[in-house]
């Protein structure tokens, strides 16, 4: 399913944004989903998942409480709010599609992947 990831940009510290990611075709909700991020010089990593129904959302502890995952398969659409936003969590966000009910931690386990977004947060 073809991925269309936005809402990336420049944000002081403390700050909000919202990431959204349009998926083209009718089997969006057939897969569960995910976010993962990339900083320069460090490997892609896992930030949240949810399930296809979007439900039992989950997040890695450097973003519990301050990010939300949520989607809407009427709509084909994935997002996630970023509140609280910090210098570190400033990266390249890729929205990702998973064949399993709930969107997995590994990477590996995705099968379609978006562009991806930049994310830079001022301190």
């Amino acid at each position: 399913v073809p991925l269309q990831a936005c809402g990336g940009g420049l944000v002081q510290a403390g700050g909000s944004l919202r990431l959204s990611c349009a998926a083209s075709g009718r089997t969006f909700s057939s897969y569960g989903m995910g976010w993962f991020r990339q900083a320069p010089g460090k490997e892609r990593e896992f930030v949240a998942a949810i399930s296809r129904a979007g439900r039992s959302p989950y997040y890695s502890d450097s973003v519990k409480g301050r990010f939300t995952i949520s989607r809407d398969n009427a709509k084909n659409t994935l997002y996630l709010q970023m509140n609280s936003l910090k210098p570190e969590d400033t990266a390249v966000y890729y929205c990702a599609a998973d064949g399993a009910y709930y969107g997995r931690v590994e990477a590996d386990a995705y099968d379609y992947w978006g562009q991806g977004t930049q994310v830079t947060v001022s301190s």
